[in-house]
């Protein structure tokens, strides 16, 4: 039975370019016997759709494996280096600079009280 593909899998080329990011398996223990690349679509099909973990198809690893490397890789800044590195690495073929050089917040972006500031936060003294 082969597994069904779904619009969130990685193609061939981009787990090529994601596949070096990826943690090698710890030393010592159990080996690894998943599936790394099908939990990353697992992980990109949920992020993609919307599910809760329990409702990712059966034609990815378990649920639960699923999320044990979601948040491990979340916890330990994985995640974090995969989208930085890769956000570096699309904006100069872009032919820009690796980081933004300015960012726009406007006033939909960042809501305050009426009063606003650290005085709308503090307690009234008596």
């Amino acid at each position: 039975m082969t597994k069904k593909r779904y619009s969130s899998d990685l193609t061939d080329q981009e787990w090529e370019i994601l596949e070096p990011f990826i943690p090698e398996a710890r030393t010592g223990g159990h080996p690894r016997t998943t599936d790394i690349r099908e939990v990353v679509n697992g992980i990109l099909y949920r992020l993609k759709n919307g599910c809760s973990w329990e409702n990712l198809p059966r034609d990815f690893p378990p649920y639960k494996t699923v999320f044990h490397y979601y948040r491990e890789w979340t916890l330990d800044g994985t995640i974090e280096q995969i989208h930085d590195k890769l956000r570096r690495q699309v904006r100069i073929k872009a032919g820009r600079t690796e980081t933004p050089s300015a960012c726009i917040i406007d006033s939909q972006s960042v809501k305050t009280t009426e009063k606003g500031g650290t005085v709308a936060m503090t307690q009234v003294k008596r």
